[in-house]
């Protein structure tokens, strides 16, 4: 029996909040949530802002780009460079890191991540 979770989407800013390319947080509650504006492919991502490696706020100021030949989306940590997919949240470096990654919606010039 497969179960069923219901998604509770959350404003979490505007499109012209967050550079082309680039990435902005939010807070909801206690957690920070990076989101980012792939806007070279035209998709909006959202993870954990926090990086795993050394515990710190940083994600939302990683850099974005694409990896793999498949071009799989990434994020790097501004500090130590341990990327991390941004569809699943693997960590690509090599390392045995996770992050959580969130559903985005675009509707309207307002940017929502589903929570669950």
């Amino acid at each position: 029996m497969e179960t069923v979770t219901a998604i509770k989407w959350v404003l979490a800013c505007y499109t012209d909040d967050v550079p082309a390319n680039g990435g902005a947080c939010m807070k909801h509650g206690d957690e920070q949530i990076a989101i980012y504006n792939f806007s070279r492919r035209n998709e909006w991502y959202a993870t954990q802002n926090l990086c795993p490696h050394k515990q710190q706020m940083v994600l939302s100021r990683g850099m974005i780009g694409s990896t793999g030949d498949d071009c799989n989306p990434k994020v790097a940590c501004p500090f130590h460079k341990k990327t991390f997919s941004l569809l699943n949240g693997e960590c690509l470096s090599g390392d045995d890191y996770q992050i959580k990654t969130y559903p985005v919606r675009v509707e309207d010039g307002r940017v929502y991540i589903g929570l669950v």
